[in-house]
Parts: C-alpha cells; sequence; structure tokens
C-alpha cells in the first residue's frame, strides 16, 4: 500500500475519532450527548485514546513486524530451533522497542516431530492424499499400515458399527460446522476408534472447504485406549472416499507416518512491561502464543496476536503514554500441544496474581476487530462497555461474554482475575487454521492495525483508570 494512502487512512480514523469524541463532548447549548454524564470518567482518556489510534492506523508497522517473524523465522513448533529463534528475536526486538524488565521465563515443552508422511488410496484405484498427521500421534510401523476404510459420520454411528471397526482405519467424515461442534472428533476419534480395535484414524479437515487444503491440530488419547495413528484429509478427498463409500467400493488406505516424541525441551514464554507510574505492582496483561504448528508461517495463529498486543505497549512507549499501573504482554510457548506456557506463567506468578486487574488474550486472528469478549463482575462489565466506546470510530467498540484464552485460562482460574479476548470478523480464520495456508500474505495491513490500536486504547484505560475495574 502506498505511503499516500496509508496517510488518508490515518487521516480518516483520526476524524472519526474525533467526531466520535466530540459527539460526546457538552453542546453549545449545554446539553450532551445521550450517556456523556454518566461516562464523564472517560474525558482524561479520549485524547490519548485518539493518539493510540492515530498512530496505530498511521503505517504498517504491526504487519511489516509480523512479516518479518514469519518470513525469516518461519512456522514455531514447541521444542523447534524455529521457536528459539522466534524467543530471542522477540527478547531483541522488545529491546529495541525500549520496553522494561524483557526477560524470557524458562518452561519445559513437550517435542513432537512429525517426519516423513503420506497416505494413499490403493484400491479400488490409486490415489494420493493430501494429508496432515494430527499433532501428538503415534507413528505409523515403519512399512505403514494398510487396512480398509469405515467411513462414520460421529461417535453415535461408530458405536453402532463397532463390530466392524476391528482391524480398519476408521474414517470420521464430520463436515464442519463450527469448531467447537467439530474438534472433538479430532480430539477423541483416535481413542474412541481405537477402543474397538481400530488400527488408525483418519479424520475430515476441521476447517470449511478450501482448496484442498488439510488441517493438523491435537488430540488427546485416553488413557484407556490404544494409541494409534491419526490425520487429517482435505474436505476434497473427504467426499471422494464418501463417494466411493455409496457406492460400496471396497476402499484401501496405505498411510505411514514418522510421527514421535523426543525428549521436552527447554522453551521460554517472553515477557516485557510499560511499568505502572503509580502503582507498579498492580498488572493489565496481555499476550498470544508465539509457538504454532509445523505448517504454514503461524501469521494467524497466533503470531499475529503476538504482534498486535506487543503492539500495544510499543505504542504507549512511542508516545510516551505510562499508566498507573504496569501494562504487561506475555508471549507464550506450547499453547498448541501441550498448554505448559500458560500453566509455567500462573505457577511462576501464583503470589501476585491477585494484583492481576486484566488479562487479555488475542488468538482469534487479527482480521477486522469488532471488540472484545469479557468474563467479570458487572461493575467491571459496565467500565468496560464505557472504555468501548473509544473504539466505535475503528468499529471495534462491540462487548460480549465469555472473553477468556487457553493461555491466561490458567491463572484466570486460580485467581479469578477478570478477562478479556480480541473478537474479530472470523469468517476466513477456520478456512486457513492449522493449515499450510497460515500466511502474513492473508492478513489486511489496515485491519491489523485497527486490533493493534484496539487492544491498546483498552490496556491503557484499564492500567490507568484510578479503580481497579469491577473494584
Amino acid at each position: 500500500m502506498g505511503q499516500r494512502r496509508w496517510l488518508d487512512v490515518a487521516l480518516t480514523f483520526v476524524l472519526l475519532a474525533v467526531a466520535t469524541l466530540e459527539a460526546q463532548a457538552p453542546h453549545s447549548n449545554g446539553s450532551r450527548a445521550p450517556a456523556t454524564s454518566t461516562m464523564s470518567w472517560l474525558t482524561p482518556y479520549r485524547e490519548p485514546a485518539a493518539r493510540l489510534i492515530g498512530e496505530a492506523v498511521g503505517g504498517t508497522f504491526a504487519w511489516q513486524r509480523l512479516a518479518v517473524l514469519t518470513d525469516s523465522i518461519g512456522n514455531r513448533l514447541s521444542g523447534s530451533p524455529a521457536l528459539d529463534r522466534a524467543i530471542q528475536w522477540a527478547i531483541d526486538e522488545m529491546k529495541r522497542d525500549g520496553l522494561e524488565n524483557v526477560h524470557a521465563e524458562r518452561v519445559l515443552v513437550p517435542k513432537w516431530v512429525r517426519g516423513a508422511e503420506r497416505a494413499d488410496i490403493v484400491e479400488p484405484a490409486h490415489h494420493s492424499l493430501v494429508m496432515l498427521g494430527l499433532g501428538d500421534s503415534v507413528g505409523t510401523p515403519p512399512e505403514g499400515i494398510q487396512a480398509e476404510v469405515l467411513t462414520i459420520h460421529g461417535f453415535d454411528e461408530l458405536d453402532a458399527k463397532s463390530g466392524e471397526v476391528r482391524g480398519r482405519i476408521v474414517f470420521f467424515n464430520v463436515p464442519f460446522t463450527s469448531y467447537g461442534d467439530t474438534v472433538r472428533f479430532r480430539a477423541n476419534g483416535p481413542s474412541r476408534a481405537a477402543r474397538y480395535g481400530a488400527v488408525a484414524m483418519l479424520i475430515r479437515a476441521v476447517g470449511p472447504e478450501g482448496l484442498r487444503t488439510p488441517h493438523t491440530g491435537a488430540l488427546q488419547y485416553a488413557n484407556d485406549a490404544p494409541k494409534i495413528p491419526a490425520a487429517a484429509i482435505t474436505t476434497e478427498d473427504a467426499d471422494r472416499i464418501q463417494r466411493m463409500t455409496d457406492r460400496r467400493s471396497h476402499i484401501i488406505v496405505q498411510l505411514k507416518m514418522e510421527a514421535h516424541f523426543e525428549a521436552d525441551a527447554e522453551s521460554a514464554n517472553v515477557v516485557g512491561e510499560i511499568r505502572g507510574r503509580e502503582r507498579p505492582d498492580e498488572v493489565v496483561a496481555v499476550g498470544g502464543h508465539l509457538d504454532s504448528w509445523d505448517v504454514g508461517a503461524g501469521a494467524t495463529d497466533d503470531g499475529g496476536g503476538c504482534v498486535v498486543t506487543w503492539e500495544a505497549l510499543r505504542l504507549m512507549k512511542k508516545l510516551n503514554l505510562r499508566p498507573r499501573r504496569t501494562v504487561r504482554v506475555i508471549l507464550f510457548t506450547n499453547e498448541e500441544n501441550g498448554g505448559r506456557g500458560g500453566i509455567a506463567y500462573r505457577d511462576s506468578h501464583r503470589g501476585e496474581l491477585d494484583k492481576h486487574v486484566l488479562m487479555l488474550e488475542s488468538d482469534g486472528g487479527v482480521f477486522r476487530p469488532l471488540g472484545f469478549g469479557f468474563t467479570g463482575n458487572d461493575g467491571a462489565r459496565q467500565t468496560i462497555k464505557g472504555i468501548a466506546t473509544l473504539l466505535t470510530g475503528i468499529g471495534a467498540d462491540q462487548i460480549s461474554g465469555g472473553g477468556g484464552g487457553a493461555d491466561i485460562g490458567p491463572s484466570v482460574q486460580e485467581a479469578h482475575i477478570p478477562s478479556m479476548s480480541l473478537e474479530v470478523d472470523g469468517a476466513k480464520y477456520f478456512l486457513i487454521h492449522h493449515t499450510p495456508a497460515d500466511t502474513v500474505d492473508k492478513i489486511d495491513p489496515v485491519e491489523m492495525a485497527k486490533c493493534a490500536a484496539a487492544v491498546a486504547v483498552m490496556a491503557y484505560v484499564v492500567a490507568d483508570l484510578p479503580h481497579r475495574i469491577g473494584g
């Protein structure tokens, strides 16, 4: 995007912000816009909010930083040298930004190695399947597994056909509806099938129809079932197998996977701060997870979330905005296949969790921001809704329920900390989620800049309020 267009975009958002502030300011006849009289506490924050928004949308800094991460380092599976490089890069860049107390906090993480893998239909005719082994899967014997496929469409059908499962590859052909509804077949399908004697499991990719793009993601083996290899195939290949099943074809698939675990590896959460000017021991924490799956470049999941939460602090530093409380960014490790970064943060900071005023996570993409999900008491919710009015100009003023995230979850649950999640237009998210297509070109620089602006305004105001939200 040309510099002139960026200047036009920045000017547009600044004018929108100013218009919003004027609409909420006293009118010349002494009257006020609706609800202003009950939100006069926001007045000191209108000018810094407008500055944060203007600085965020006035350039491509966040997107360019994400491009460096994903182009120069790439995907970042837990325990990999790439993740180690990303951790050191983040530390160096945070120090260059002028953040304070920048450091790494050691975490031991599982090291799962994908290795070579492939799947082929060998009967009734040869077709190579586009596949990805599921994260944490075991591998096959060196010669692979070759068996007849049993196509089913859910756990009830698996139970009903339990007598047909032994010695076969169970294929869960469950079309994507929502992530919450469909991911359970990826997570629990291998053990459910193994209990009935399945030798391997295939699953239709957990995502909407794409251009023959497979989706990986973690499975969860149960303790009371054998561990069998498991892989995802594309929607197009799933439809092919379904057509063949409907014609009563005898379908034989050969699956070869070298997947295995190695010894736990050293990793780290990366932490940086803007120290509070009055109450530095009280913390507003923001962040995302730096690790990713070993396909694509981890741009949307969750390099973008890391960068926009980190960007909130960089913007405050650049604009010399130092809130009353400390704002802390945490780039968590090992969210994808273990969650150990979030657990380690809870354990390392247990003595100060009661000083955490808010924890905010961005792990749903950095597309067009809509607002935030929030979990907290009614008083805190009303405060958050008030702050969100400062984001009307960029369309990020919606506050919904259920804010939180996998990485902040352990701390939030232990200390009952108010929690938030950045909410975006997620129409494209699951199309590229956990796929080779998760690359920075899928992200619009303007939308990402607005995400950074929204997080910066919310984090700054919460950190600077005279009283803790909900207190």
